[in-house]
């Protein structure tokens, strides 16, 4: 039986300026991801993951190439044509949630219901349902100003569902999460492509989230390729002890001679400035080799 492809990008190209000023923040990114399918899209900051997502979705033009959502390239599209395909065939969940501050729970979770036929009336019972499936039936009328962050990620979440698309695009949907609750939503997501067939992208950082996704692909300076394992090397920051991918850092020092990897600017300024301290600390002087 022929595989079937929720989402297609041939050829996908994002480029911003002109000149010397020029900056390729997608560059000929080519990607099937197949129904039921969850894959991660992980890579530096200012890689263009974002920018990717963004156009696999419909919410930006690419200077160049096409995608293909179930069968339709929407990048031929007229912008009156758009608003439709988004709705009934793309889920979003964005990192800040993105919710209405004046609307409860429920009519958040009901809005993109009132851009397809039947309207937010027809979508009440599959509303109620998405809320008791994630657990949030108690807090259906509740405003946003009154839920968790966790709370929120999952009135997100039912809202990219009430529509039944089969294309969900997450956008950093644990960034600003602590680990437990990152993990369950997570699981959420998994949960959704396995017991639905609904295809899942994600874009995120954490690394935490690779176990779950049946594919990883890696996208650097708007190149996107599929992560080889023997390329997936952990080191510590021996500032706050997060790991960080070697492969992919971009903020080291090396000091006696070994190379030191970090999370964040700010970790790095602090080992520059007493790097005796952490590498004492950590037991070492330096394991990273140059």
């Amino acid at each position: 039986m022929r595989e079937k492809h929720t989402v297609q990008a041939i050829g996908l190209t994002k480029v911003y300026g002109s000149g010397l000023t020029t900056v390729r923040a997608v560059d000929n990114v080519t990607l099937e991801v197949r129904e039921g399918e969850l894959v991660l899209i992980m890579g530096p900051s200012g890689s263009g993951k974002t920018t990717l997502l963004s156009m696999l979705g419909g919410l930006l033009r690419p200077t160049s190439g096409q995608v293909f959502i179930n069968g339709v390239e929407i990048t031929t599209l007229s912008e009156s044509r758009l608003p439709d395909i988004r709705a009934r065939e793309v889920g979003f969940i964005f990192q800040a949630f993105n919710l209405l501050s004046s609307l409860s729970a429920q009519e958040n979770v009901l809005f993109p219901a009132s851009l397809v036929p039947g309207g937010t009336r027809a979508a009440q019972e599959r509303a109620s349902e998405l809320l008791e499936r994630l657990g949030l039936s108690q807090r259906r009328r509740y405003l946003p100003r009154n839920l968790s962050g966790g709370e929120k990620q999952r009135v997100a979440v039912a809202r990219a569902l009430i529509n039944n698309p089969r294309l969900i695009l997450a956008d950093e949907p644990t960034g600003n999460l602590d680990s437990k609750t990152g993990h369950e939503v997570m699981m959420i997501l998994h949960d959704i492509a396995r017991d639905e067939g609904r295809t899942v992208l994600i874009v995120a950082h954490d690394p935490r989230l690779e176990d779950m996704a049946d594919r990883i692909l890696w996208l650097e300076d708007g190149k996107l390729r599929d992560r080889k394992e023997e390329a997936h090397l952990w080191v510590q920051d021996p500032v706050c002890g997060m790991k960080v991918d070697q492969w992919t850092a971009t903020l080291f020092a090396t000091y006696q001679g070994a190379r030191q990897f970090f999370c964040s600017q700010r970790c790095l300024e602090r080992f520059q400035e007493h790097p005796e301290t952490y590498l004492t600390k950590r037991g070492d002087t330096g394991a990273n080799p140059k």
